[in-house]
């Protein structure tokens, strides 16, 4: 593990996100709001532009301080957003992201990542990217998890978990069509997924025993191979060869029975076939405060569990609470790693 995760002094990186969506405005108020909630200091890297328009246009009073190295903020976080400054010249215009700001968007990320990795930072938020544009200015990973694995030269297949106070739920499968779903699940994938989320589970959320639940991939989890047999052939028995390595792991379960609130209590996460499987109950029980945490990396890394929202940017409407949370969990995922690693 890097330096990092054994320092608690160490500030949190927030990497800027599309300018011309609300990743900038929820930074701002989450700096507003960081007394109310007892947020740990953070800096972002990015351009005092960008976060100087985005504040006198949406009118608000965040007053900014440039630093030359990330140590240097905690020093003055209470009184002011810190903020590591890129070379940056494109402008930007509300609700239109732009190919010219790809560079600024991706190097923010990038030295995140590089001052985690080298010890400054104690992990990172990531505000929303467009990858539409990304695509346009030569990016060429899936998304935003793919590229910090890269960065990060991690071995293992990042995860994608995403939580609220009540709910912890990881998709085995992501951005796919409902389509290409039965062919997309293997055992392969539903071990390795299970392995990565078990670890995680303990260091990274304290759980020293975790209980794992599985949902089907059809209605009812197949009722017995009358309606689909994709947990007969692959998901039941990729579980049962878990179960025997000592997991805790229920399922195949139907998946409209697992989230109201007696289910939830038996266990710590849910393992979904897919994106919306997943995300429904999430958003359903917190809409406005999820979380998306990466598991398997050597860096901690949580962002918003939201988009751009280039529909309401800049008309100050933006939610914090996502941002708030995000920070809020990476310290605590910090913490667990530094208990893990006394």
């Amino acid at each position: 593990m890097p330096s990092s995760t054994i320092n608690k002094s160490l500030p949190f990186a927030l990497s800027l996100g599309e300018p011309a969506g609300i990743g900038p405005e929820i930074i701002l108020k989450t700096w507003a709001e960081r007394s109310r909630h007892d947020l740990p200091p953070f800096f972002v890297i990015g351009s005092l532009e960008i976060l100087t328009k985005t504040a006198r246009e949406l009118g608000l009073d965040v007053p900014f301080q440039p630093i030359s190295k990330a140590t240097e903020s905690g020093d003055i976080f209470q009184k002011s957003l810190p903020i590591l400054l890129l070379d940056h010249k494109a402008d930007f215009n509300f609700g239109k992201a732009s190919p010219q700001t790809a560079p600024l968007v991706l190097k923010s990320i990038e030295t995140a990542v590089q001052l985690i990795l080298e010890g400054q930072a104690a992990g990172l938020v990531t505000a929303p990217i467009q990858k539409s544009v990304l695509y346009e200015a030569g990016f060429t990973c899936p998304g935003h998890t793919e590229y910090l694995a890269e960065l990060c030269s991690s071995n293992t297949p990042p995860v994608m978990m995403l939580l609220s106070a009540e709910l912890r739920v990881v998709p085995l499968t992501i951005h796919r069509a409902i389509s290409e779903v039965p062919g997309a699940i293997t055992a392969d994938l539903i071990e390795q997924t299970c392995h990565t989320l078990h670890a995680a589970l303990k260091q990274d959320f304290g759980i020293e025993t975790p209980r794992i639940a599985v949902a089907g991939l059809n209605p009812h989890a197949g009722e017995d191979g009358s309606m689909g047999q994709e947990e007969q052939l692959v998901i039941a028995p990729a579980l049962e060869r878990l179960r025997n390595q000592g997991m805790d792991i229920r399922g195949p379960m139907p998946a409209d029975t697992m989230f109201h609130a007696a289910a939830r209590a038996t266990y710590d996460a849910a393992l979904c076939m897919y994106h919306d499987q997943a995300l429904l109950p999430l958003k359903t029980l917190d809409f406005d405060g999820g979380v998306n945490v990466t598991l398997g990396l050597p860096i901690v890394r949580t962002s918003p569990d939201h988009g751009t929202a280039l529909d309401i940017a800049g008309k100050n409407m933006a939610s914090p609470n996502s941002m708030i949370n995000a920070l809020k969990q990476a310290e605590k995922i910090h913490l667990n790693r530094m208990k893990s690693h006394v």
